[in-house]
């Protein structure tokens, strides 16, 4: 290969390495522009949460009982949760978005150690409602009658449950999934990009290395 022919080689790579640069960059901005809103909404609730303990504990929002009424269970919604979970839509208009089921009085082996001659009837509590306006169902297997508790949320107790996921249904969900999304593309594409043109050494000695270095002396004890 002459100099020639090398010389057009090294070129046409570096215009290849320009192109994805600008690619990748571009898709950095889009990312960002995207997710900017929620970076900003998820951080801000995030702060907030990891300070919900403690003396010094930040405010949550509150949180406020609205109503409670009981209802009477036909027979046949008193075989299974899913089951209570359809009359309770078909009947009351309630969409149950979480259904958790297990037996409070625990299993066999505990309610014979604790004097008991059989364990509890399981209990199904069933949740629904917005990140406002909630509501949730607690039943005991077998019971002709179920309570509905109505709770009210203020905005900041609201975003706080958003950031869990909790009452935002299936439009958030799929929302907060591209967020999520859009926040593991901007960091991937954002350490290419700054990793660029710099060697292995350059990397570790610097702020993304520091970075590593701090996440994984928090991260390892916390997981141990």
């Amino acid at each position: 290969m002459n100099a020639t022919t090398a010389t057009t080689a090294d070129t046409a790579a570096r215009r290849r390495s320009n192109v994805t640069y600008r690619w990748i960059r571009q898709l950095h901005l889009w990312i960002g522009a995207w997710g900017a809103l929620a970076a900003v909404i998820y951080g801000f609730t995030g702060l907030v949460m990891n300070h919900r303990f403690g003396d010094g504990a930040w405010p949550q929002g509150e949180s406020s009982e609205a109503a409670r009424t009981t209802l009477q269970v036909p027979r046949d919604a008193q075989s299974s949760p899913e089951q209570l979970s359809l009359w309770l839509k078909a009947s009351q208009g309630l969409d149950a978005q979480v259904i958790r089921k297990g037996p409070p009085g625990g299993s066999r082996e505990q309610a014979r150690a604790e004097g008991r001659g059989t364990a509890q009837p399981p209990k199904w509590t069933l949740s629904g409602g917005t990140a406002t306006n909630a509501w949730s169902v607690e039943y005991v297997a077998g019971s002709a009658t179920a309570e509905v508790k109505r709770t009210q949320h203020d905005r900041l107790a609201a975003f706080n449950r958003l950031h869990k996921a909790v009452g935002g249904g299936i439009g958030w969900i799929i929302l907060a999934d591209s967020f999520a999304i859009a926040m593991l593309l901007l960091g991937l594409s954002g350490i290419w990009m700054w990793a660029r043109g710099r060697t292995a050494k350059d990397v570790v000695v610097s702020v993304l290395g520091v970075s590593v270095l701090v996440l994984l002396v928090v991260l390892v004890p916390a997981l141990a």
